[in-house]
């Protein structure tokens, strides 16, 4: 008998040979019904695995929040996808159809490129193949075999080609259908229920733009009806709130191929998003001791080559340009500009912590295939600072950056976040700065801090940075995955390297300790994450448009001109509609222009010297005194308030 030991540390004793299904059924019907693959001491299976082992054993479903136990679900329908392309255009050649983490793809050399037309067929075939319940069988074939078998399709030729002698070559049969694969797979085709094709798109074979631009095909499927429909809704939703459409419409930013990819321009509506979030973080940083800088945006060579940056992280960067002699680049990071502004000067330890912003110009080189309106460009301004502190300082100004980080998200109405604390694999410490005491006390501070806060956090063991720890804050927006938006990481190994030091109180040179931080992460990305999360309904103080005063005949005019003017002179960002409309007319386009406010005048308000109200919420307001209105509006401007 073996000793199986379960995910929750329970162990069951199975007899050797079984396979993983064998063993599901052993535990429940319920649990073998759902069950789409296992894992085997940390490896993926399929559930025709015989164990024959003692093992810890994982068994996943598609519905355990285990993202392997979909992956194994969809790689299944990636088959039946391409045995019903098989089916429906027989010449066509197959490459690959891999599981991703929403869905997968399959790419197709075909004959003629599919259209709309085909997708609805493809589909029809895919659940017909379903429907079929076709069984589907794993086995394997030596080299020269497998090649034999896979004749007719070049591709899968190419691939067993570049496997090296020896190896297990395994393939999947449902059916008509055969294809070159490692699994993991279901039992059936019938396994399968709800399928949908998502869309198209080009694809170089293995990714090299020198080979064949083939056809992929993304879909998805599930267990349930119920959950495609679900997930399609997301996707409408998303495509709702995508900042590329909200920026077109809105006149936020553009884009040009002949600016060049990856560089996005932004309009006036778009600058003064901008500059109201720069002066946001700016003077929220100021507060709080903060002094800011401007640094070029480029460096010597030599520069990147002290910081190490040179050495790990050239492939990032765009090429050196030679001029007179010295060898420039294009800056990835501020840290080294920020290293070599604090060697400027000779510091006590009564100067510390010197804490330096910037709103700082950065360009990374990103494959064009990565690139996405202003959340993935080619350059972008970071909301950059770093805190030069000693060793004892590191917990107050840590506690200072995270209370910072709570207090912008509180203001701002980001709510669905959490904390990572990154630290280093005591087990593999070969790949981190070697000094146990320093890694021990960081850590131990962090810690502590965010204990001392309240806050919750997750320790991530092995992701710390080679110079120190970090906090990272994981945001999940309104549509897609979760990412990083803010961070604080601790480094002791940049200072060193550009040999900075201050003078303790025991007139001994020491070594500072950097905090290098970002609160919005890059403005460009916050701004496209901000405009998805409010649908481009900025609150008040951040609308490039808070109010749009509008009038009802010419007759209203001189009045509206007065009410414009005496706003503006108060800062707040008004314009006048005086078209030849109709006031229903101005009054949809500036709600779907997303303007905070509308003022309507006519002529009762020109007479009783008021202005009639319009929330883009809350619909009428009714009428009230201009003095009433700016005290509303800037009590709403001055205190961030959201809608």
């Amino acid at each position: 008998m073996l000793k199986i030991t379960l995910k929750d540390g329970s162990s069951l004793e199975v007899e050797e040979g079984k396979s993983i299904l064998e063993i599901a059924k052993q535990i429940s019907e319920g649990l073998a019904r759902n069950a789409t693959c296992g894992e085997v001491n940390g490896e993926v299976k399929d559930l025709r695995y015989v164990v024959n082992e003692d093992c810890n054993l994982v068994i996943h479903t598609f519905a355990d929040g285990d993202l392997e136990g979909k992956k194994a679900y969809w790689h299944t329908t990636s088959h039946i996808m391409a045995q019903a392309v098989k089916r429906l255009f027989p010449e066509t050649k197959l490459a690959i159809g891999p599981s991703i983490d929403e869905g997968f793809y399959y790419d197709f050399d075909p004959v003629e490129h599919f259209s709309d037309e085909d997708k609805v067929k493809i589909e029809e075939e895919m659940k017909k193949i379903i429907k079929e319940d076709i069984a589907i069988e794993r086995f394997t074939l030596p080299k020269a075999e497998a090649i034999e078998l896979m004749k007719d399709e070049p591709y899968k030729v190419e691939l067993i080609n570049d496997l090296p002698e020896g190896e297990e070559i395994s393939f999947y049969k449902q059916g008509d259908f055969t294809d070159l694969c490692a699994g993991p797979h279901l039992m059936s085709t019938g396994k399968v229920k709800a399928v949908k094709i998502i869309n198209f798109a080009g694809a170089y074979w293995r990714g090299n733009e020198k080979n064949k631009m083939l056809q992929r095909v993304y879909a998805i499927s599930f267990p349930k009806a119920s959950e495609l429909d679900e997930y399609l809704a997301k996707l409408e939703e998303a495509k709702e709130r995508d900042h590329r459409k909200i920026g077109k419409e809105l006149g936020i930013f553009m884009t040009s191929d002949l600016t060049g990819k990856g560089l996005p321009l932004y309009l006036p509506k778009g600058y003064i998003i901008w500059e109201q979030l720069e002066n946001y973080i700016k003077g929220k940083e100021k507060k709080i001791g903060y002094t800011h800088v401007l640094t070029p945006p480029l460096g010597n060579v030599e520069l990147y080559k002290t910081s190490g940056h040179w050495a790990h992280y050239k492939d990032a960067m765009f090429p050196k340009m030679e001029v007179e002699g010295e060898e420039f680049v294009l800056r990835p990071m501020n840290c080294p500009h920020h290293m070599m502004i604090y060697a400027n000067d000779i510091h006590s330890y009564r100067d510390l912590p010197i804490r330096i912003g910037e709103i700082a110009r950065d360009c990374r080189f990103e494959a064009s295939g990565t690139l996405k309106g202003i959340e993935r460009v080619r350059t972008f301004c970071q909301n950059d600072a770093h805190l030069f502190v000693t060793p004892e300082q590191i917990e107050s100004e840590f506690k200072s950056v995270v209370d910072l980080i709570v207090n912008v998200y509180k203001e701002l109405g980001i709510k669905n976040y959490r904390f990572e604390l990154s630290l280093r694999d005591p087990a593999n410490t070969e790949k981190y700065y070697p000094d146990d005491e320093m890694w021990n006390n960081a850590e131990d501070t962090l810690r502590h801090v965010l204990n001392d806060i309240g806050i919750d956090y997750v320790e991530k063991i092995g992701e710390a940075a080679f110079y120190g720890p970090k906090l990272d804050v994981q945001v999940k927006p309104a549509v897609g995955n979760e990412y990083t938006l803010s961070t604080c990481q601790l480094d002791f190994c940049l200072p060193m390297r550009f040999n900075l030091a201050y003078i303790d109180k025991d007139g001994e040179k020491k070594t500072p300790v950097v905090l290098h931080r970002a609160v919005f992460g890059s403005l460009d990305r916050f701004m496209a994450f901000y405009l998805e999360e409010t649908k481009g309904a900025l609150p008040m103080w951040l609308a490039p448009v808070q109010v749009e005063v509008m009038t009802i005949t010419d007759n209203q005019l001189e009045y509206a001109k007065e009410v414009v003017n005496k706003l503006k002179d108060l800062d707040i960002r008004a314009h006048l509609d005086d078209r030849n409309e109709k006031i229903g007319y101005k009054i949809r386009e500036a709600q779907v222009n997303k303007v905070p406010y509308m003022i309507v005048i006519g002529d009762k308000e020109v007479e009783a010297k008021t202005v009639g109200v319009r929330h883009r919420k809350e619909g009428d307001l009714g009428a009230m005194s201009l003095d009433a209105f700016i005290e509303k509006a800037l009590k709403q401007i001055k205190n961030y308030e959201l809608d």
